[in-house]
């Protein structure tokens, strides 16, 4: 488990359209966020990219850069970005499995026809520009992510008030 406050593990994907993203090259101003999302078999997940777009300008305007993760192959990866319409959205795949345990996310084995064999499933991170993580949002399931309409919301207090990351005595 990763812990609030802490810094977090380096993290460099390969990025669709370019070479390899890295963690420590974001140039975020206030947070970098991090989705990482199940794959191309999950409507859940195109659901939730295409309302991150929604809001994407409200989280620019945050000082938030963004960028949505896979364990896909790139294949995968490119066939959501056009299926999907993720236009503008900074999209990375190939995520190894051991990456993605090291992040604490959940593994799940694929079940059905349309599934890869094995993929994570989805979490949420806030990444301070010093490394440091500020919140974390892990899941078992698909289901019922945060609304990015609150997650703005409450970046806004957190900056305003400079609220600081709670969770930090977790070991």
């Amino acid at each position: 488990m990763l812990t609030p406050g802490k810094i977090v593990p380096e993290l460099e994907v390969p990025m669709l359209g370019g070479d390899s993203w890295r963690l420590a090259n974001s140039a975020a101003q206030n947070f970098t966020m991090l989705i990482f999302y199940r794959g191309l078999h999950c409507p859940i997940c195109k659901k939730q990219l295409k309302q991150f777009l929604e809001h994407r300008e409200r989280f620019e305007e945050l000082g938030v850069t963004t960028v949505a993760i896979s364990m896909d192959s790139q294949k995968r990866a490119s066939k959501a970005y056009e299926n999907w319409e993720l236009n503008g959205l900074t999209l990375l795949h190939d995520l190894p499995e051991a990456t993605a345990r090291e992040w604490g996310l959940y593994i799940s084995e694929g079940f059905q026809e349309s599934e890869p064999e094995v993929f994570s499933e989805p979490g949420l991170f806030l990444i301070r520009p010093t490394g440091e993580l500020y919140a974390a949002y892990v899941q078992s399931v698909p289901f019922s992510r945060p609304p990015f309409d609150d997650l703005a919301s409450g970046l806004e207090y957190i900056m305003k008030n400079d609220y600081p990351a709670r969770g930090t005595l977790t070991k």
